[in-house]
């Protein structure tokens, strides 16, 4: 547990965890982009895309299923797989080269 952080400091921390525990929404989908297994403290996430994957596990606020959601990505977190679910990360490039071929 830490003090709250700015976006900046939390993305270093997203991106440099083993593991992402949280109750946020927000978190779980870049947990995902920063190919880190999330465990959610919540009874349901609206992405069910990532506990269907298997990259998320819900454990609501429950020690037992968070104690084993921790020891499985403990063990198993190589050999998680993360689909392209949101892209390639790419759009803006699209997006940039779109507009300027209007200009040409």
């Amino acid at each position: 547990m830490i003090p709250p952080v700015s976006f900046l400091e939390m993305t270093l921390l997203e991106k440099t965890s083993r593991i992402i525990i949280t109750d946020s929404g927000g978190v779980q989908k870049e947990s995902h982009f920063f190919r880190k297994p999330c465990i959610v403290l919540r009874k349901e996430t609206e992405w069910v895309e990532l506990v269907k994957n298997g990259t998320t596990m819900l454990a609501d606020a429950d020690p037992a299923l968070i104690t084993a959601a921790f020891k499985f990505y403990t063990d198993k977190a190589s050999r998680l797989d993360y689909p392209g679910f949101y892209g390639d990360g790419k759009t803006s490039d699209f997006v940039l080269k779109e507009i300027l071929m209007m200009f040409e």
